[in-house]
């Protein structure tokens, strides 16, 4: 008998827990049901970025008071429109198209971190028939004034007047980078959140010593990325009353079950389908049926969480204990 693959994420019944995570894959109609063909159980959009939405209100007022100079400085700082692949309307009428294309979850996703109008766009998301909505919280705080406890507030304050004005489900995709990240996930789940996405990738510059520049490339997610992830969602299962979704160095089935036994509702894929094509996930789940054949787990409920810190046998190695016997016990190789 094939094992029970199904889960619950985000209210959703889904038929197995790899989730296609926001990547160009999913940018138009052909792409999406390639992934659905490919037996993924939902759907993350790229992202509608705050600059984006901003950016067309600045162009809009400049174009519409053409003596008023005022806003081309601040139009500088914004990146250029023709560098997203679709700007704030088509990407409400992508999310219509997609969500009429599909029988799987939509998630659309909204990438911003400061107050102000762009948040109205949840609303606008939801209008367009999306499913669900993604919150993707890529902050870098970069001036000595700015306070951990304001930034943090503030974040609460957006997440919590997006979640008060949609009634479809909202998740948060969390950067690792909090003093107490425990704590701040409890505080986004009191706010509105009903899904937390560990961990958002950050994307930092390196620096061309001949050029004497700085130059920015994106590079997939690794295997080893999953461990910092592992930790966290075991951590948090049991703790918050949210669903955890890993997101982040999910490559193979193996990969799946780690994630599932520390607690994770759903994974989502995204560098393992760009580097080998949305197909992989059908053998992602193929494997993963046959692992769970082989160790005697009847259903994905049946492995999750079972290795949370709650319920696992050494949750000591979750935490500093760990660190201070490895720092003590390693020697070199001789």
């Amino acid at each position: 008998m094939s094992p029970d693959l199904r889960t619950r994420y985000l209210g959703f019944d889904l038929k197995n827990p790899l989730i296609a995570g926001a990547s160009p894959l999913s940018d138009d109609v052909d792409g999406v049901r390639r992934l659905e063909d490919a037996g993924v159980a939902a759907i993350v959009l790229r992202s509608l970025f705050e600059e984006q939405i901003t950016g067309e209100v600045l162009a809009t007022h400049r174009a519409m008071f053409e003596s008023a100079d005022s806003n081309a400085e601040s139009l500088s700082f914004l990146p250029d429109p023709d560098d997203f692949v679709l700007g704030p309307d088509a990407y409400l009428e992508h999310v219509r198209r997609v969500v009429a294309a599909v029988d799987v979850p939509v998630i659309a996703s909204l990438n911003g971190v400061t107050p102000g109008g762009w948040q109205s766009y949840a609303r606008l998301i939801e209008e367009a028939g999306a499913n669900a909505l993604e919150l993707n919280l890529y902050r870098v705080p970069t001036a000595a004034a700015d306070s951990g406890t304001a930034a943090e507030s503030e974040t609460l304050a957006i997440v919590r007047e997006i979640a008060s004005s949609i009634s479809i489900p909202l998740s948060v995709k969390l950067s690792p980078y909090y003093t107490s990240l425990a704590h701040m996930c409890r505080k986004l789940v009191d706010v509105g959140t009903q899904g937390l996405v560990l961990f958002n990738r950050f994307f930092e510059p390196d620096i061309d010593v001949d050029a004497l520049e700085y130059v920015a490339e994106l590079n997939l997610s690794e295997p080893h990325e999953l461990r910092a992830r592992l930790r966290w969602i075991a951590l948090l299962s049991g703790q918050v009353d949210a669903d955890l979704a890993v997101t982040g160095g999910v490559h193979s089935a193996l990969d799946v079950v780690k994630s599932l036994l520390a607690g994770a509702d759903a994974v989502q894929l995204v560098s393992a389908l760009l580097r080998r094509g949305p197909r992989h996930a059908n053998e992602v789940l193929a494997e993963l049926r046959r692992w769970m054949l082989e160790y005697g787990y009847p259903s994905v409920a049946d492995l999750q969480g079972t290795m949370n810190a709650h319920r696992c046998p050494n949750p000591e190695v979750l935490g500093r204990a760990n660190y201070a016997r490895l720092l003590q016990t390693w020697s070199p190789v001789r």
